[in-house]
């Protein structure tokens, strides 16, 4: 495996899977929880110090383990080969093509509003986003980074735009604050800012790919999230200036509210590119990063075995690609057929995503004493402190998710379940 991704590649890529659509919805429901300009702009600034305690928690992982298969790798190293499978088969039916999914739904709901191809018009939209982008990367990771680093450019620079018209062509609206907002609706809000923030812990599937991984890592998880926590505040902050925090709370689409107010008419259609730039960059980092777990799964089982073969010449697990895709789509097609596809891949995928989250932070104590020995390039500062402390909210989180959400959430977790006799097969095939 080639040495072929520098730090702006995996920067891009963190920025890309982070800063995908949840920013164009999540902070009127933020907003409508907090009740106060402060309050809500601290808790995006929570959000951010939060993402960059796992950041430092995974760094020491990635430095220390490098490998294709992230989180997978960590999880057999530290309880065994049953969880890591376990988790493999949750990433590749559950977690990553959920989210591929999900944000093919987006990306489908957007292009609809500019033109419609009918009932399924988004699932239409999102499976071809889907094939085009998995192509891309098949015939190679060049392709895939280039296509990405672009992606993420282009968002960064609607981003920006949207912050110049909100500051300098827009009337402050008056401050108004509310009353005090109990604790449960600071947790609640703070569900939805650390679901915008989620994604920054793909960067560990690429570390075998990265150059100069012990130092290189660090660097990419930090500096990707201080892009991020800069962008999602700045933004915050001119939504607040044009609409006002009551206003915001209210509002089904508060980039298209505060899109209107800045530059009329105009301000929908701008919107609407950038969000389709936004799910573009989100769903082909995405694939980038999904494939490698299905890799690693193929290279330790020999039931999946046509997974783990690596194309050299591409430098990308086309299998693997392939596998995912073919997935995703027949995903896509079940929230097509409910009809609430977007928001049954959010119920679909969050309970074992927390999950799983979770185990592979508390892997890191685990390994530091089932494996002393290994080097270590990067030791997470605070140790035990930091790793208990994301612990606790990782299992916060995924009391929530199974709270908040319904049906979709109790089908990803019978998915999730129907690995174990996958797992008892391969081990007889082994």
């Amino acid at each position: 495996m080639k040495k072929t991704l520098s730090v702006i590649d995996v920067v891009a890529l963190i920025v890309g899977i982070v800063v995908g659509v949840g920013i164009f919805k999540t902070p009127s429901l933020v907003a409508a929880n907090t009740g106060s300009a402060g309050s809500f702009l601290l808790t995006w600034v929570i959000g951010g110090v939060i993402s960059l305690v796992g950041a430092l928690c995974y760094a020491e992982l990635a430095t220390a383990y490098p490998h294709p298969g992230g989180e997978y790798h960590y999880l057999t190293r530290a309880f065994g080969q049953k969880l890591g499978f376990l988790f493999a088969w949750a990433r590749m039916t559950v977690i990553q093509t959920g989210s591929i999914a999900m944000l093919s739904f987006v990306l489908g709901d957007y292009l609809s509003k500019v033109f419609s191809l009918g009932r399924h018009s988004p699932a239409l939209y999102g499976a071809t986003g889907i094939i085009v982008l998995t192509v891309i990367n098949i015939i190679g990771i060049r392709e895939g980074k280039n296509a990405q680093n672009l992606l993420t450019a282009a968002k960064i620079a609607g981003l920006l735009l949207v912050a110049i018209g909100g500051i300098f062509f827009s009337n402050p609206q008056p401050v108004v604050e509310q009353s005090h907002s109990p604790a449960q609706a600071i947790g609640l809000a703070m569900i939805f800012v650390l679901l915008t923030y989620g994604g920054w812990n793909e960067a560990a599937y690429i570390s075998a790919e990265l150059r100069d991984v012990g130092k290189g890592m660090v660097r990419s998880l930090v500096l990707g999230i201080a892009i991020i926590t800069t962008i999602y505040i700045l933004v915050n902050w001119v939504y607040i200036h044009v609409l006002g925090i009551a206003s915001m709370g209210r509002s089904d689409a508060v980039a298209f509210d505060a899109m209107a107010r800045i530059a009329g008419p105009y301000g929908a259609t701008m919107t609407t590119v950038l969000i389709v730039i936004s799910a573009l960059g989100a769903l082909n980092a995405t694939i980038i990063t999904g494939a490698r777990t299905n890799y690693a799964l193929g290279a330790e089982f020999r039931l999946f075995r046509f997974l783990g073969k690596w194309n050299e010449g591409a430098g990308t697990p086309v299998n693997a690609l392939i596998a995912q895709g073919i997935i995703s789509l027949l995903l896509v097609m079940l929230g097509s057929i409910t009809m609430k596809g977007f928001a049954t891949m959010v119920e679909y995928t969050a309970p074992i995503f927390w999950l799983f989250f979770f185990l592979a932070t508390l892997s890191i104590i685990v390994l530091r004493r089932k494996e002393p020995q290994t080097k270590r390039p990067f030791v997470v500062p605070g140790y035990p402190v930091t790793p208990l402390l994301f612990c606790v909210i990782c299992i916060y989180m995924f009391v929530s998710s199974i709270q908040y959400t319904g049906i979709g959430a109790l089908t990803g977790i019978v998915v999730f379940l129907a690995g174990i006799p996958f797992f008892l097969l391969s081990r007889q095939n082994t």
